[in-house]
């Protein structure tokens, strides 16, 4: 047996090395079906969205860190891209696409809530899959919230609109970013646009801008929804070293994202 130690390295090395090689994930679905079993739904349901990879080991990575945590319910990857790797750019700039497959991810939030009332809901996005947690959480109907979104390395605009979005949640959003993700939230989006479409950084590289226009409700909407969590060295120590895949690491997510769901 490893001892927790060494088991923890294990993990975060393993998770770190295979995401050259992430897109194999997408034939290693099978392994997480455990975490869909009847059971686990009457305890909270995490739903984690891919990012425009689709289905790959950087998003199982989430699901084992929160497995790893001790979260109780469900955890779904609703993988909304086309599943076709090659077709990243279009699921990044599919913006109509995108309002459909948010729509739909919402309807699946209201089934949920439907048949466990008062359950904890949570999403849970990557990159493209941060952005579109935001559209999910704007398509949920009236009177409909989750318990709460975390974002991690989220490809959308600083500028983007988010009082909508935050009146869709009980706790609020965190908005996981790192200076260090330059090449696919600075020069990635600068070159090939944010899921909502402008050649800018993202939000998930500086953190969110507030729009000059804030009426005084949604600007204190915004300071006491939104939860900016930028980057820091003591976040190196759990596999986290600023990049873009970082921020799903097993460990990290064990150590730093579980735990919102468990407060």
């Amino acid at each position: 047996m490893l001892s927790e130690r060494t088991g923890r390295w294990y993990r975060g090395l393993l998770c770190t090395l295979s995401s050259p090689v992430a897109w194999v994930g997408r034939f290693c679905g099978p392994l997480l079906r455990k975490f869909r079993a009847a059971e686990r739904y009457a305890n909270g349901l995490a739903i984690v969205l891919p990012g425009i990879e689709s289905q790959s080991f950087l998003n199982h990575s989430v699901v084992w860190g929160l497995a790893d945590s001790g979260w109780p319910g469900a955890i779904e990857i609703d993988d909304w891209t086309t599943t076709c790797v090659l077709l990243f750019p279009y699921h990044l700039r599919g913006w109509k696409r995108n309002q459909r497959q948010a729509e739909r991810i919402a309807a699946r939030i209201v089934a949920y809530q439907d048949e466990f009332p008062g359950r904890p809901v949570y999403l849970i996005g990557h990159s493209g899959g941060g952005a579109m947690t935001i559209l999910t959480l704007e398509k949920l109907p009236a009177g409909r919230t989750v318990t709460g979104a975390i974002l991690l390395a989220a490809a959308i605009s600083r500028q983007y609109p988010l009082s909508t979005a935050l009146q869709k949640t009980e706790r609020g959003m965190w908005n996981f970013s790192s200076r260090g993700d330059q090449f696919f939230l600075c020069l990635g989006t600068l070159a090939l646009g944010t899921l909502d479409g402008r050649h800018q950084v993202s939000a998930g590289l500086l953190g969110f801008q507030e729009p000059l226009d804030l009426s005084a409700p949604d600007r204190e909407l915004y300071q006491r929804q939104l939860h900016e969590v930028g980057y820091s060295r003591e976040m190196a120590g759990a596999f986290n070293l600023g990049g873009h895949f970082g921020c799903v690491n097993r460990v990290f997510v064990s150590e730093y994202v579980a735990p919102l769901l468990l407060q």
